[in-house]
């Protein structure tokens, strides 16, 4: 971002940002990792760890394997590996890491983009030692887990008891902790809200190495601070959750050539609440789907008469008729239609696999979302920026992130999703992706390359973000994923009022700024 000579003499008389030192000018272009660690008395800190009883594994073969993430852009070798095993352990490394200044970074799945779980020198500590379900009330319909499960080892256990979690990640594979930190997203989220809105109660290691429970009515402020706090606050170590009785769902697909009627569709269906599920699907912007499904066959009825006439979108036959008379006229774009009929030659019967379905319920969502989301949207770079608005700004930004993606990237895909907010959501998510001018619902886009064995440079792709988030800062909106590598954005998003707060109570909470210090502070 080139800024006037003005401009630029007049932020270089500032004090450093302790977000990202060039968080008021902008990322540039050529993005890299954050400084090493030095290293400094980590020696003493192993051995008074282990004099506590905390294992420190150092050996290449323990530390190799966190060099990355699932964005695969930002690397680092934390120096030593603690695998969780108990809250007492993790408050003993904590109280140690303190003493000696050692950065501790924690890792559940490890599915962040932008290296917000990658270690860069100090501890890296994993949380999937403990990953084991503890109690399910079937009466009062919650569950007490484990930080460390992954959400589809949750909803398995669930299952034997015909019982499932509310909302969760579309990849199961993450953490049950890692995604209460940062929101979590599924196609039921513009009725039921995030996944961390399910959060009853935590418990919680402090940076400084206490144990606290805490909820809505018992540490409040500590509960506000940990829900989508992205770990800058504690570390949540067991979590008490809403669950529901278990409902196979219904989909219906409807289909469209451009994305205005399609975003104004969802947004209608969202405020009308007259389904279950919700989501937009694209392929690139000729095919956009909308994604429609139900838990009872009475509001699937209700929706079928009153609602589905109003939506502009099409059935497969009809769409896949339109579609070919644009491209009769378009000879150019053959390469387009090709990828068009590949995409969903692979992606629709993954979406709709005959096993996972009985009279055209789909029985298990866990496993076909979880699954087609590693299979057709992983790679070895996941590069996933995104914007999140409030309802009026939705439009506007997703089709201005289609145009950067359209100039970065011959085959892209964008997934759309409304979320129902808390009445409180402004205490809640103050320090989040949640845009502060949101008011019933918030709506994020996500905005993702398809390589298509084209191998793209690592500068391209940071550029690609760049320009995206760009999008973000001019309209006034936020994101999903703006810690890590994308940190500078996080003053520009939020303003200095609401940074400066957190920035205080950060220090307040963590006085050796240690807990994944490389997130957002």
């Amino acid at each position: 971002m080139n800024l006037p000579v003005s401009e630029t003499a007049a932020e270089s008389s500032l004090p450093t940002d302790p977000v990202a030192a060039d968080a008021l000018i902008g990322v540039p272009r050529q993005q890299t990792n954050p400084s090493r660690w030095r290293g400094e008395r980590w020696p003493e800190f192993v051995q008074a760890a282990e004099l506590q009883g905390v294992e420190v594994r150092q050996r290449y073969a323990d530390t190799g394997m966190y060099i990355t993430d699932a964005g695969g852009l930002a690397h680092g070798m934390p120096h030593g590996v603690v695998v969780a095993r108990s809250a007492g352990q993790i408050a003993a490394l904590m109280k140690v890491a303190q003493q000696f200044a050692v950065p501790v970074t924690v890792r559940g799945g490890g599915l962040t983009t932008e290296g917000e779980s990658v270690a860069f020198g100090g501890v890296l500590l994993d949380m999937t030692g403990m990953s084991r379900l503890l109690h399910v009330d079937k009466n009062a319909l919650t569950v007490r887990t484990q930080a460390g499960i992954f959400w589809h080892h949750l909803a398995e256990v669930l299952r034997r008891d015909g019982l499932d979690y509310i909302s969760a990640p579309l990849n199961l594979s993450s953490s049950v902790g890692g995604t209460l930190g940062v929101g979590g997203i599924d196609v039921n989220s513009s009725k039921h809200g995030c996944s961390a809105d399910q959060a009853i109660s935590l418990l919680v290691v402090t940076p400084t190495g206490e144990i606290v429970e805490c909820s809505d009515d018992e540490n409040h402020e500590l509960f506000e601070r940990i829900v989508l706090g992205y770990g800058q606050f504690g570390i949540i170590i067991e979590a008490t959750l809403k669950i529901r009785r278990y409902t196979p769902l219904r989909m219906h697909y409807f289909y469209y050539a451009s994305l205005k009627p399609c975003v104004e569709d969802l947004l209608m269906l969202d405020a009308s609440q007259a389904c279950d599920y919700t989501g937009i699907l694209t392929m690139m912007d000729s095919a956009i789907t909308l994604l429609v499904a139900f838990d009872s066959d009475a509001r699937e009825a209700e929706f079928l008469r009153q609602v589905k006439p109003e939506l502009r979108g099409h059935g497969e036959l009809m769409f896949a008729l339109r579609l070919a008379a644009k491209f009769s006229w378009r000879p150019w774009k053959w390469k387009e239609v090709l990828f068009l009929l590949r995409r969903k030659r692979e992606l629709f019967p993954d979406l709709q696999p005959a096993h996972h379905m009985q009279e055209g319920r789909m029985l298990d969502r866990t496993v076909v979302f979880s699954r087609a989301v590693w299979k057709h949207w992983g790679n070895r770079h996941m590069v996933i920026p995104d914007l999140a608005t409030n309802r009026d700004k939705f439009i506007e930004a997703v089709e201005r992130g289609n145009a950067v993606c359209r100039k970065y990237f011959s085959c892209y895909t964008l997934y759309c999703v409304g979320i129902r907010l808390r009445d409180d959501h402004r205490a809640h998510y103050e320090l989040s992706s949640i845009p502060a001018d949101a008011e019933g619902w918030a709506y994020g886009c996500e905005f993702e390359p398809m390589y298509n064995g084209v191998e793209y440079s690592r500068d391209r792709l940071q550029s690609f973000k760049n320009e995206i988030y760009d999008i973000g800062v001019e309209l006034e909106t936020s994101y999903y994923r703006f810690g890590g590598m994308m940190k500078g954005y996080i003053r520009r998003a939020l303003g200095n009022e609401v940074v400066e707060k957190h920035l205080q109570l950060k220090r307040e909470a963590d006085p050796a700024m240690i807990l994944n210090r490389d997130v957002i502070f």
